[in-house]
């Protein structure tokens, strides 16, 4: 019985070292020159990320140890794993397959370093995360796993051979940008929904209902380019969401 309980309390645990083993796949996958891979086992990771917890809540395994593994699976499948995919594209617009004591410019150094930016703001994201107890039915702050998942699928992209694709992710400025952009996102105020549905009422989950079906609809109409989209417009859910709450509290204190 004993043994049982021991089991049944750490599958949480080896569902986050499952995403943390996939993260370390991911980085290996982008070191040796296989992009598309990198980003599908960042994917895979996410699905780990997302039964570890469901697992928790089924079987009633919280831990202290399985929220601090968590964070930390999620830094290196999460943070670390899609800036190395972001670093080997910016290597490949960049002309270098491997690094030379010539290619240490001033501008390739600036431009090679941007990606371990993300790391730095993920690792803060998640440090708040671990602290900020306002953070249970919602997250402030662009979660870390919808953030690798907008990367992760850039190589997988790019593997359709659509020239306009190559046009719009091949470019460092559009890179670097993003990078930035998505790493002050994570560390933003806004507040992104949850997509755990705790009950079926539309007053609880309008906005998860809406998003849900937007999601539907940016799969059929934009197939493999989707993801994308959809992970920006769960961003922009959470820009309306915070300036119509701004809004209202405005509107508030004026009465």
């Amino acid at each position: 019985m004993f043994f049982l309980q021991l089991i049944k309390k750490n599958i949480p645990n080896f569902l986050t070292l499952c995403n943390l083993l996939l993260g370390l796949f991911s980085i290996v996958a982008s070191v040796e020159g296989y992009p598309v891979w990198a980003g599908v086992f960042i994917i895979i990771a996410a699905i780990f990320d997302f039964l570890d917890g469901l697992a928790a809540r089924l079987l009633h395994a919280y831990s202290a140890i399985g929220k601090q593994l968590d964070s930390l699976a999620d830094l290196v499948s999460f943070g670390i794993a899609p800036a190395f995919i972001i670093f080997s594209l910016l290597k490949s617009v960049l002309l270098i397959s491997h690094i030379e004591h010539d290619d240490f410019t001033i501008s390739n150094v600036f431009v090679l370093s941007v990606p371990f930016i993300l790391v730095l703001f993920s690792a803060l994201r998640l440090a708040r995360f671990n602290v900020d107890e306002r953070q249970t039915t919602e997250f402030i702050g662009l979660p870390t796993p919808a953030n690798a998942l907008f990367f992760a699928w850039l190589p997988i992209i790019l593997s359709n051979y659509n020239m306009f694709a190559f046009f719009i992710i091949l470019n460092i400025k559009t890179l670097v940008i993003i990078t930035l952009l998505h790493s002050i996102l994570m560390v933003s105020p806004f507040p992104f929904f949850s997509l755990k549905i705790k009950s079926l009422k539309w007053s609880d989950n309008q906005w998860r209902y809406v998003f849900l079906l937007l999601c539907i609809v940016m799969i059929v109409f934009f197939n493999v380019y989707s993801v994308p989209i959809i992970i920006w417009t769960y961003i922009l859910f959470a820009i309306i969401k915070y300036l119509k709450k701004i809004m209202y509290s405005s509107a508030k204190s004026d009465c």
